[in-house]
């Protein structure tokens, strides 16, 4: 079921997105050459508990996991590209790491993910990461009244392809409140002017997320850590944004940028 928010309670939300905002840039900073992955989710944990907060990812289970998930943060290492789960690994030069992560603060629930590479970088994996962050740009942009859904998936795939990337469309944005995951769903791909009607009130997550090669994905011995196919690298941007009268709010939008 698809719920709108009252002027109130999309305040309400905010310092959720300012809470996730916060870890994301905390663990970003943390990656570094040398730094165990389990170490980024201790980083993580801490937050939590220091901030009173509510994971989303610890206990969570859905058809698709294997068993729950079990750690506080999602941390996706080159061809791991969705749902990484932390494990006893330290980052090396040249990895690109995907960070995702949504945690509850006095009920209401906020998700962002970001990417970077750790130590030197290869141009094709900043091209990588830029790419999607000028499609969350774009998505975000098409987020206003009276737009549709498929007008922010149309404007995240138009980018992909533009920069020569192809999408795939099993896991993509979704609805935030009381839950991390709910209606509506957001395909990384669309067409213009199909879809619910954006109306005043709707938040929702907004995360293209690419990979270099393949639109195909395989599934890790772990039963979470998406991976691309044929081993190319992916990357992923995300934010919280509530659609308002006012335009796109972007409640997890960090200080650092």
């Amino acid at each position: 079921m698809i719920e709108l928010k009252s002027p109130t309670e999309v305040e309400a939300m905010r310092p959720a997105g300012r809470f996730v905002a916060e870890v994301v840039s905390a663990v970003r900073d943390a990656a570094a050459v040398g730094v165990n992955l389990l170490e980024l989710d201790a980083l993580a944990h801490e937050m939590i508990r220091a901030a009173g907060a509510e994971s989303c990812y610890i206990d969570y289970h859905p058809s698709f996991g294997a068993r729950p998930f079990g750690h506080v943060l999602c941390t996706s290492v080159n061809d791991a590209v969705l749902h990484g789960l932390p494990h006893d690994y330290r980052l090396r030069d040249g990895d690109l790491l995907s960070l995702d992560f949504a945690a509850a603060v006095e009920g209401w629930v906020a998700d962002s993910a970001v990417s970077v590479v750790v130590g030197q970088a290869r141009e094709e994996d900043l091209r990588l990461i830029r790419t999607t962050e000028i499609a969350l740009e774009a998505g975000i942009a098409a987020a206003v009244v009276g737009n549709k859904i498929g007008d922010i998936s149309a404007a995240i795939g138009a980018v992909a392809r533009e920069h020569g990337y192809g999408v795939n469309l099993q896991f993509g944005g979704h609805g935030v409140g009381r839950t991390m995951h709910g209606e509506p769903h957001i395909p990384n791909d669309g067409r213009a002017g199909r879809g619910l009607r954006l109306r005043p009130g709707l938040v929702v997550a907004i995360e293209p997320w690419l990979m270099a090669g393949t639109d195909e994905l395989r599934t890790d011995p772990d039963g979470w850590t998406l991976r691309s196919a044929d081993g190319s690298r992916g990357a992923h941007s995300e934010h919280t944004v509530a659609v308002t009268e006012d335009g796109p709010l972007v409640l997890t939008a960090r200080a650092d940028g």
